[in-house]
């Protein structure tokens, strides 16, 4: 058989299927938004200062921002401070319980807040939205899905305990549980 003669795998069929996809393959972030351009290059976001790069197409942080790039970069809202502070969409909720987490709640939001900081540096869109503790249960909000999951995921490998985590079929969003009881 030659290279041409032979069956489409899965894959082969599945990664020539192009529906809902950019032709650019460009990000999310870099698409026009309803009615409104794209972020100019270089753009600074007014609230959380991170910064936007059109030639890599992203939102990320520097550590020093020059007196150059400030003074030629435009002021705008970062789509991570719109969600949190307009749209208050949360795409990753984690609910920790346990007498584990009742007894080592500090020790449990340093690690979270770790994990959000380590996360946040290169993609400043992932944030923790809110982390509520009513006694039994810690709740964390995210604004993606996937810092929720690597969230749930660090608490599992540093104290251990339980993971679980369940997607949304409607938004992609993530509903994950961790639990531990003491002992």
């Amino acid at each position: 058989m030659k290279g041409t003669d032979r069956p489409k795998g899965k894959g082969l069929i599945r990664s020539l299927n192009r529906k809902g996809s950019r032709f650019d393959k460009s990000p999310a972030v870099a698409v026009k938004r309803r009615g409104q351009p794209a972020f100019k290059d270089p753009s600074i976001c007014r609230y959380c200062g991170a910064v936007y790069s059109g030639q890599k197409k992203k939102w990320h942080r520097l550590k020093r921002l020059s007196d150059e790039l400030l003074g030629k970069a435009a002021w705008v809202e970062c789509p991570a401070c719109v969600q949190e502070k307009k749209t208050g969409l949360c795409y990753g909720k984690i609910v920790a319980s346990g007498s584990y987490v009742r007894d080592n709640i500090d020790a449990i939001r340093r690690r979270i807040g770790n994990v959000e900081r380590r996360a946040g540096f290169t993609q400043p869109e992932r944030r923790v939205v809110s982390a509520e503790w009513d006694g039994k249960t810690l709740e964390v909000l995210t604004t993606s899905q996937k810092l929720a999951h690597r969230i749930a995921h660090e608490l599992e490998k540093a104290f251990g305990g339980r993971a679980k985590y369940r997607w949304s079929d409607e938004d992609g969003s993530l509903y994950a549980t961790w639990q531990r009881e003491a002992g």
